[in-house]
Formats: C-alpha cells, sequence, structure tokens
C-alpha cells in the first residue's frame, strides 16, 4: 500500500512539472501571455471592497514595478497547493443568497463565498506566502456559460495562469474557456485595464464549431 502511494504522489509530481514545462514552451514563443489593450473601469465590487476596513489594506498601496514571478518546481507546487485549499475549503454560494445584494467583495470568513471572494482568499494567501502583489491580478472574465466571473491571473516567467474556482487545474490562459475582459494592472491595483474579450483555445474551437 505504501509503494502504491507513494507511486501514485510520485505521478502527480510529474505531471505538474509537465505541465510547467509545457507552459515554458509556449511562452518562449510569445503565446502566454495577456496583452492589455487600453483603460478599462473598475468593477464597483471592487471600489466598494476598498472602501471597507478589510480591502484598505488591499487598496491604499503605493505604486510597484511589474513583475513576472520566477516560477520554479517549489513554488508551481505551493500554487497548485494554494489554489486546489480555497477550492476545496470554501463552499460556493452567490452575493444575493449570503448578502441579499448582487456584488459584495468579500474574504470568505463565512466559509462561503461568490468567485470573487474565492480570488481575494487565494491572492492573500499568495502573497502571505511571499509572492508578490503585481504578479496576482484580479480578472474580471466571461465563463463557458457567457456569464460574468472572476478569477486570478498569476504572472510568470512562464506565462500567465490562472486560478478558478470552477476549473480544478491551474491553466495558462490560452488553455481555458474563458473570455478575457480586463484585469488589475500590475503596478497599482486600482487601475484597471481592458484585455478586449480575448478567448482561450477551447472557447474560441467552441464557438467556431457552434456556428
Amino acid at each position: 500500500m505504501f509503494i502504491q502511494r507513494a507511486a501514485a504522489v510520485a505521478a502527480l509530481a510529474c505531471l505538474a512539472v509537465v505541465a510547467l514545462f509545457t507552459a515554458t514552451s509556449h511562452a518562449q514563443i510569445g503565446q502566454a501571455y495577456l496583452l492589455q489593450k487600453g483603460e478599462a473601469t473598475p468593477p464597483i465590487g471592487w471600489v466598494e471592497f476598498c472602501e471597507t476596513p478589510a480591502g484598505k489594506a488591499d487598496c491604499q498601496v503605493p505604486p510597484v514595478k511589474e513583475v513576472f514571478f520566477g516560477l520554479d518546481e517549489r513554488k508551481w507546487r505551493e500554487l497548485l497547493a494554494i489554489n486546489a485549499a480555497v477550492n476545496r475549503e470554501v463552499e460556493p454560494i452567490t452575493d444575493m443568497d449570503q448578502w441579499g445584494v448582487p456584488e459584495h467583495w468579500s474574504y470568505p470568513t463565512t466559509g462561503k463565498g461568490d468567485c470573487e471572494d474565492y480570488v481575494l482568499q487565494k491572492r492573500r494567501l499568495l502573497m502571505n506566502a511571499g509572492w508578490p502583489r503585481a504578479a496576482l491580478l484580479i480578472t474580471v472574465v466571461r465563463d463557458k456559460k457567457g456569464d460574468g466571473h472572476a478569477v486570478l491571473i498569476v504572472r510568470t516567467d512562464r506565462g500567465d495562469f490562472i486560478l478558478d474556482n470552477q476549473e480544478k487545474k491551474v491553466l495558462v490562459w490560452y488553455q481555458t474557456v474563458l473570455s478575457f475582459v480586463k484585469r488589475q494592472a500590475a503596478e497599482n491595483p486600482n487601475r484597471w485595464v481592458a484585455l478586449g474579450n480575448v478567448a482561450g483555445m477551447p472557447a474560441r474551437t467552441s464557438k467556431t464549431s457552434s456556428r
């Protein structure tokens, strides 16, 4: 039993490393980064979050330089672990069901949360683990149903990875079924930039086949 369990752990580790270096090969040919396409309006949820006591520490911060975080195997495993833990530990619930309003950004202190609450928690845990704020960008997208959704972009030297409570895997942006609308600017979390509604490759393929 111990040998089987050890083999399973080793297999998972190999898969994680393969995924990491596959992303590297795409980054080398310039496909792994989302390009900003002008200015965008910050989501009202973020603006209101910044007015709360919990949010002020996240919003009242000095400008920083853009960062592409150096990703090695240890940090990759840490990224996977934090993403999985938050997805597992937070129970999904809409803001209307929990707070009685259509939009309310907050840390999931109740153990429940909407998509943006997952994002805030992952961002906080990663920063606590030493990841730079400038590499952790809250992002507004359209999901595979076309609904508004929030994910976390993690900007690394191997590409823009997506942390999504609707997806177990950590994927490079173009591997997702998402359409990317806007995100925080790297140097200032209160400035937002447009992403042009560019879609991941699976989403593009789905749209083409449905025509």
